[in-house]
């Protein structure tokens, strides 16, 4: 078990390159969906691996060992390792559970100070516009009998056409829509499992602007309104500007790089069947295939290491046949 439980924490190294060359191919929702559960896959099979490491040291305790009638001796591999990485382990398990709950409250938190400081400001529908003059808009997710929110500052409406207010109300509706401060939140807690991992927030949010951006010109009908509001309203933003209540899990229309998205909105969709694109189907299918067999090898690794911690209990209390 002491050599298979190390590959689900190494395999991060291949997986998270593959998996960051990947999305860059894919349409947006893809992208973010692949981004997102290559995130939580990997940090499970991480947590799972500390675990088996933590339990197979704790074992040899011997009131432990006593406890669950075990034979040290029958217990295998060699305890001048096991031990010293269970105790690794174990730090590394109460480091990862501190991070991850204080995240969470963190996240919890924000979103509960911004939807206190923006209710006593003018709401119309899902419009709530703050008098702030620092052109910002940002979409406020909803909580238990609260509706979501499209949040904007006076500045920002001051600084778009009205039918370019209506395609950036449209990217942030998509926003709320798709609930896309869960996928980041869930990288994040992933991250806070593998520092690997943190890699992946920025081709993620990405992503999600991008299929916020696809949703709005979708919805408005015009992809170079759409295009130009998104670059407008980064132009109008301060970048050195505090967002006013905006929570870190929460996208605004002017984040991420934005010329990639106004060129990739001004860009016509390629033409099925065309050499290009089966060029590139054929490259993400090997990428694909790269990524799928790492994170399967992370996770086969792990329930190989659980068997085998399993197999060699059974062993130490005498209950298979071989003992």
């Amino acid at each position: 078990m002491i050599f298979a439980v190390w590959i689900p924490l190494l395999m991060p190294l291949l997986a998270v390159p593959a998996a960051r060359r990947l999305a860059e191919s894919l349409p947006p929702r893809p992208a973010a969906w692949l981004l997102t559960g290559c995130a939580a896959l990997l940090a499970g099979c991480t947590t799972a691996a500390l675990g088996l490491l933590a339990t197979a040291g704790a074992l040899r305790l011997p009131p432990v060992a006593a406890l669950e009638h075990l034979s040290l001796p029958l217990l295998g591999d060699d305890p001048a390792v096991s031990v010293p990485a269970a105790w690794v382990a174990v730090g590394l398990l109460a480091a990862c559970a501190c991070a991850v709950a204080y995240r969470t409250a963190r996240h919890r938190g924000e979103l509960r100070a911004a939807r206190r400081g923006t209710a006593a400001h003018p709401v119309s529908g899902d419009l709530c516009v703050l008098p702030d003059a620092a052109p910002d808009a940002y979409a406020l997710p909803g909580g238990p009998g609260r509706p979501g929110r499209v949040v904007v500052t006076a500045g920002m409406l001051r600084a778009l056409s009205p039918a370019e207010r209506e395609a950036l109300f449209a990217h942030e509706r998509a926003h709320l829509a798709g609930r896309h401060h869960l996928f980041l939140l869930t990288v994040a807690l992933a991250a806070a499992c593998h520092p690997l991992l943190r890699s992946l927030r920025a081709p993620l949010a990405f992503a999600l602007e991008r299929w916020a951006d696809e949703s709005a010109a979708s919805r408005v009908g015009d992809r170079r309104l759409t295009a130009r509001a998104i670059g407008r309203a980064a132009l109008a933003a301060r970048p050195d500007a505090p967002a006013p209540y905006r929570p870190r899990t929460v996208l605004a229309a002017t984040a991420g790089p934005v010329p990639r998205r106004v060129a990739a909105l001004l860009t016509p969709a390629p033409e099925p069947h065309t050499p290009a694109l089966r060029t590139g189907f054929r490259g993400r299918r090997l990428i694909a295939a790269a990524l799928l067999t790492c994170v399967t090898f992370s996770a086969a690794s792990a329930l190989d290491a659980a068997a085998d911690l399993h197999q060699t209990v059974e062993v130490a209390q005498g209950e298979t046949t071989g003992h």
